[in-house]
C-alpha cells in the first residue's frame, strides 16, 4: 500500500471513529424539522409511498421510512434508460414530511417537491440510473403558480447516473442529479455523494426567470466525483459552499451567473476543470474565496463563446458578507477524507 492511500486510510478511519448522528440541519435550510418524531412508516415500493403522500392531510406530520430494493445490474444498456417513462414520487403543496431511507434500500424513481410545500427531508436514499431522461432529476425542488418550496433538507443521499453520452439523447441522458428552481428557498444540500452525473447541481431555472433573486441555498460536506459540470449552476440568489469536495470535474464546478453570489469557503478541489467560474449567460455573478484547498490537475478555459470569467487568482470578485447562521467549516485539507468517509447512503448519517 502506498504510504498516501494509508494515509488517506487511516484518516477515513479516525473520521468514522468519531462521527456520531446528525442532530439537524445547518445553514439556510436550519429550520427544517420535516416529520418531527411522528412514527415512521415502512413503505416498499414507489406507488406504495405516492399513496401515502396522497393521503396525508398535508400538514403534523409524516414520516415514510423506505425499504425497498432496486437491482442496479438488472440495466443492461443504460442507454435505454432515457426512452422509458419517468418515475417520480411528488410531493406538492404538502408539507412536513420526512423521507428516509432504510440502511440497505435503493431506488430508481426520482423525488419531486413542489408547489406550496415546505418542511420537508430527503434522507439517507440510494437513487440511480433513473429513467425518463430530462424528465428525470433524482431531488427536484421547484416552485409553481401555486407556491414555492422552502424550508428543504437533502442530506446522506447517495445519487448517480452514467455520463456516457447516448445517441439521440447526449447530456440529456440523464438530468439533474439535486436541481432546484423558481423561487424554492431555505435549503440545506447536505453529506450527499454526487458521482458519474452530467449535469450535478441546477439552482435557478434559467437567465429570465429572476424568481430565484431571494433564494439561499447552503451546500456543506458534499462529495463530488467523476461529474461534468454545475456544482452548482447558480442562477441570481445567494449560496454558501463550504467543505465539499469536488474531484474529477470535466468542465466546469461552481458556475455563477446572472448576478449571483456564492460563498466558497474551505472546500477541496482536485483534478477540476474551472472549479469557480461564471459562464454561459449574459450577465456574470460574484464569489467570496476563503481558505479553500486547491489541489493538482486544476485547469483553466474559456468557453465556445460569450462573455465569461475565471476565478484563476483565487481572489475575491464581491464580498459576499455574513451568512447569518452559525456554522463551523473545518480546515479544508482535511475536506477529502472526511467525504469519503461520511457523505453518502448508508454511512449512518457520519459527520
Amino acid at each position: 500500500m502506498k504510504v498516501s492511500t494509508l494515509k488517506l486510510t487511516l484518516a477515513v478511519a479516525a473520521v468514522l471513529a468519531g462521527s456520531q448522528a446528525m442532530a439537524g440541519p445547518i445553514g439556510y435550510g436550519a429550520a427544517t424539522t420535516g416529520g418531527g418524531a411522528k412514527a415512521a412508516v415502512n413503505v416498499a415500493t414507489l406507488a406504495d409511498m405516492a399513496a401515502k403522500i396522497k393521503a396525508y392531510s398535508g400538514s403534523g406530520g409524516l414520516v415514510l421510512n423506505y425499504t425497498g430494493k432496486f437491482d442496479f445490474a438488472s440495466i443492461k444498456d443504460v442507454c435505454a434508460q432515457w426512452k422509458k417513462p419517468a418515475q417520480t414520487l411528488e410531493i406538492k403543496n404538502k408539507s412536513d414530511i420526512t423521507i428516509r431511507g432504510a440502511a440497505d434500500s435503493s431506488a430508481n424513481f426520482g423525488i419531486r417537491v413542489v408547489g406550496d410545500s415546505s418542511n420537508v427531508i430527503v434522507q439517507n436514499m440510494t437513487i440511480g440510473l433513473l429513467q425518463g431522461g430530462e424528465d428525470a432529476d433524482s431531488i427536484s425542488i421547484e416552485g409553481t403558480s401555486s407556491g414555492k418550496p422552502s424550508k428543504i433538507w437533502v442530506d446522506h443521499n447517495t445519487i448517480f447516473a452514467s455520463i456516457k453520452s447516448c445517441p439521440g439523447a447526449g447530456d440529456a441522458s440523464f438530468d439533474g442529479g439535486i436541481d432546484m428552481k423558481k423561487g424554492a428557498n431555505h435549503i440545506t444540500v447536505s453529506y450527499n455523494y454526487v458521482y458519474n452525473y452530467q449535469k450535478v447541481a441546477l439552482n435557478g431555472f434559467s437567465d429570465k426567470d429572476t424568481l430565484n433573486a431571494g433564494s439561499l441555498t447552503t451546500y456543506h460536506n458534499n462529495r463530488f466525483e467523476n461529474v461534468k459540470s454545475r456544482l452548482p449552476l447558480l442562477r441570481y440568489g445567494k449560496a454558501h459552499l463550504f467543505n465539499n469536495y469536488f474531484g474529477n470535474v470535466d468542465t466546469s464546478g461552481i458556475n455563477v451567473r446572472m448576478g449571483a453570489m456564492a460563498l466558497v469557503e474551505a472546500n477541496y478541489f482536485e483534478n477540476v476543470s474551472n472549479p469557480v467560474t461564471s459562464r454561459d449567460s449574459t450577465k456574470l455573478g460574484y464569489w467570496d474565496l476563503r481558505s479553500n484547498f486547491v489541489g493538482s490537475g486544476i485547469t483553466w478555459g474559456a468557453p465556445d463563446s460569450g462573455t465569461y470569467a475565471n476565478a484563476t487568482d483565487w481572489k475575491t470578485s464581491k464580498a459576499y458578507g455574513p451568512t447569518g447562521y452559525n456554522y463551523t467549516a473545518s480546515a479544508a485539507a482535511g475536506v477529502k477524507a472526511k467525504a469519503i468517509a461520511t457523505a453518502g447512503a448508508r454511512t449512518n448519517l457520519a459527520q
